[in-house]
Parts: C-alpha cells; structure tokens; sequence
C-alpha cells in the first residue's frame, strides 16, 4: 500500500532543503528523497570543497611570492596535500552535516535515503516503498560529463567528484576541458606544485565569454606556468608507463601527444535524469537530456515541477536557489515570479577570478543595437596595484538608447564580489548614471566603476 503525502522532493541540493522546510512550514506532510550525499553536488564535491582547495593554493602562491612584498621565509615552500585534503574535508562536513541535520529533525518532514524513480504522475518508489502525493518536485541535479573518447575506457581517469579523493600530488596532470571547472583545477594543481597541462578542443579557453576575457584568461594561466593546447579536435587517450598520453593532433603521421600521470575530464555535466522514471509520468526531456519546464517551472505533466541543474535554465548553486525562490513565491505567496525574470550572472574562480553579468560584448554586438562600452584595466586600479595582482580588466556595456545597463565583466581582484554592483542596478531597472554618480569607498576596485562609466565609446 502506497504511503500518503502532500509533496514529494527528489533530491536535497542547494533547492531541495529550504523548499520541504517551506513545504512543512505551510502545514504540508512531506517526503524528501536523497540517494547519496546530503547537500548535493555544490556541498559535496562542488561550490564548498573546490573554493576551500583553491584557498589552500592561493596560500601556497602567496607564501612562494612573500618576496614581493618583503616578506622573508627562510626554505623552501611545500605543501602537504594529505592535510590540504583534511581541512577540505573538515569544511565539506561542516556543510554536509547541517544540511543532514536539518532535514532529519524537520518536523512534518520524512527523509528516505534511496533512489527515488517515479512509477506514475503522482507517485515515487524508493527502498521498494511506494510514495504518493499530489506535488513531486524534481531537485536530482547534474554529473560530469563522460565523453566517447577512444581509448578512454583503458585508463584511469578523474572527473570533478572522483579528484575530490585525491590526497596527494600528481606529477603532470592533463585538464582535458578549457572552461570554468577545468582552469580552476588546472591553476590550482599548478599552485600545489603540479605540472599541468589543459588541452581543449575549441581555439580558445571559456568559449562562451568575449575573446579579450579568454585571452587574459589565458594570460593568467599561463603566467603561472600551465601548458594550454588549443584546438585538439582529434583527442584520444592510451596508458604510457605508469601514466596516460592523449593525442591532441588529427594528423596521424605526425601525431602530438601530451604524456602525464593523471588525467582529468572537465568537458561539461549531464543531468541526472536518465534513471528517473521520467518516462513512466510521462515527463518530457529536450534532446540532451533536460527536463522542459515553464517559466514558472512547471513540466508538462500538472503537479510536477523540475527545480535546479536538471531543468536545463541554470547550471550554477545560485541558479537552484532562485528556483526554489520562483517555485515557493508562485506556489505559496501569490507572487508571480519568473525563471525569465533572471538576469545571468556566474564567476569563474580562478584567481584573480572573473565575474560576469548580462550579456557579453559579442551578444550585444549580435544584437545589432546602438550600444556604448568601458573597459578599465586592473594595472590602473590603486587597490590592485597595492595587493600586487594587476591583471585583468573590467567592461561594461550600455544600451545607448535606454541607458541600461546591458552586461558587464570583472576580471580581476575581487571581480566576483565587485560585479554585484552592477548586477543590482540591472534588477533595478536603474540607468547606469545611478552608479555613474555615486560615491564609492576608496581605496577599492569598486570605486573605479563610476570612472569607467564616465569615459563611454560608442560601440563600434
């Protein structure tokens, strides 16, 4: 006999807690299904371990630069990577543990910890129990993308999970993936002392973003000592010693390889949809796998939701969140939110890291609007040049017309802190004269804004 409840939720990522608290909070008997890891991907082996691992980096990368700054420290610079791995570890329980925690001392709320499949539209068979209710939201989330590399399936290879195990130093890693999750690796293991290599198929790195953004990028990278290889359009992997080689050259007489220790994939994320029982509630999906939702998150099958990576319309930790925030303000507060309300905005972090805002350079220019656009280097920043890190650069882009702001790019120190500014007065539907005329704290990066703001050129 089926259990009875008013909602079902699948999956406890970043969205899935703090809606079965709003679930129980309004009176509704509610389930929560977790088959793994409590705090999903951004708890687990994502947002919280990846940023306390580049914290230890950019430790060992400032003490080696102590000279910069007259600082003397007498030997070498070394790091431990067994207790690099621990203090990771320490921080990711911290997370895990709460979000536990929390789930299991919820009143009204019941936790099954399973792979929950649904067997109809309004039903969930987990551990062999049959669940019901009227609501089922779906929060499964997303996994490393695998690709069909030949000879793949004969060597060992890492993904953004499987690296968080790692507790000592590769001797050569290869990053096979130029984009957000790949470089932060790459820099990170060039920090602990790794010889890294990022070999990536397109002729750029962070092919999404402008090209003067992937050439600092670059710029960056390779200034502290990793090999990128662009264009390997003809990639395949072979055990070589006690290592891998992979082929990143489509001429067969005169191939190029690359020959490390370990090999790491970094070339995207798939959602975890393919073992969901979509099929059996007849829940539709998009070619690549992503459930199709509304604007208000809805799938095509009434009293089912998608919420989070799984749905296709976000793939960041903050992105879920302001799923839950859409779903709950339309289901419970008569507010009429919109997923098509969201303006995009992410950060790579790499360090110096790059946040990012509305449309790129290259959108704006596909647009064929009238547009004005500012660009300060970092170099010229009194706060950059006091820290001794000048690289990078911010851009802004303007609608000529409307005087809105269009998109913009921070670059450089504090660039994922400081790009909020503009995001902000994006929501607010402001011109961009309301920072233009501000008064901001120097000495800071912020402060600059204003100043780039007061030097536009048409974009031309």
């Amino acid at each position: 006999m089926a259990r009875k409840f008013d909602a079902i939720v699948i999956g406890t990522g970043q969205a899935g807690p703090s809606l079965a608290a709003r679930m129980t909070k309004e009176g509704m008997k509610t389930a929560i299904i977790e088959r793994k890891l409590f705090g999903g991907t951004c708890v687990n082996v994502g947002c919280i371990p990846t940023k306390t691992l580049v914290a230890s980096a950019r430790a060992a990368y400032m003490a080696r630069r102590g000279a910069d700054f007259g600082v003397v420290i007498d030997g070498a610079i070394g790091v431990d990577m067994k207790r690099v791995k621990e203090r990771k570890d320490g921080v990711v329980r911290q997370s895990n543990q709460g979000v536990t925690n929390w789930l299991k001392d919820m009143d009204n709320l019941t936790v099954y910890e399973g792979h929950g499949r649904l067997e109809s539209a309004n039903s969930v068979r987990v551990n062999g129990d049959l669940l019901e209710a009227g609501r089922i939201v779906l929060n499964v989330g997303g996994r490393a993308f695998v690709p069909d590399m030949p000879g793949l399936a004969d060597v060992d290879y890492l993904t953004n999970s499987s690296i968080m195990d790692v507790d000592f130093l590769p001797e050569h890693l290869i990053v096979v993936g130029g984009s957000y999750i790949g470089l932060e690796f790459a820099q990170m293991y060039r920090r602990f002392g790794s010889r890294v290599t990022v070999v990536e198929m397109g002729d750029r790195l962070i092919g999404r973003d402008d090209e003067d953004v992937s050439d600092a990028v670059r710029e960056i990278v390779e200034g502290e000592g990793v090999d990128v290889r662009l264009g390997a359009e003809c990639m395949s992997v072979e055990k070589r010693g006690g290592g891998v080689a992979i082929k990143v050259s489509c001429d067969d007489d005169s191939p190029d390889e690359v020959e490390g220790s370990h090999l790491l994939l970094a070339v995207g994320r798939l959602p975890n949809t393919d073992d969901l029982g979509l099929d059996k509630a007849g829940v539709e999906t998009d070619g690549r796998g992503f459930i199709k939702v509304d604007d208000k998150l809805g799938t095509n099958v009434p009293g089912i939701w998608a919420i989070g990576d799984a749905n296709g319309r976000g793939a960041f930790t903050h992105t879920s969140y302001n799923d839950y925030e859409i779903l709950v303000a339309n289901m419970f507060d008569g507010d009429r939110r919109r997923v098509s309300d969201r303006i995009l905005a992410y950060g790579l972090f790499i360090d110096p890291p790059l946040g990012r805002a509305g449309m790129t350079e290259g959108e704006v220019r596909q647009s064929g609007r009238a547009a004005l656009i500012g660009k300060m280097m970092m170099a010229r920043i009194g706060r950059a040049r006091e820290r001794g890190e000048t690289q990078g650069f911010m851009k802004i882009l303007i609608d000529a017309e409307t005087e809105k702001i269009l998109g913009a790019a921070v670059l450089g120190i504090g660039g994922d802190e400081v790009i909020h500014s503009v995001l902000d007065i994006m929501y607010a539907g402001a011109p961009y004269t309301v920072i233009s005329r501000a008064t901001h704290i120097h000495p800071t990066v912020t402060e600059l804004i204003p100043t780039m703001l007061q030097d536009l050129k048409p974009l031309e």
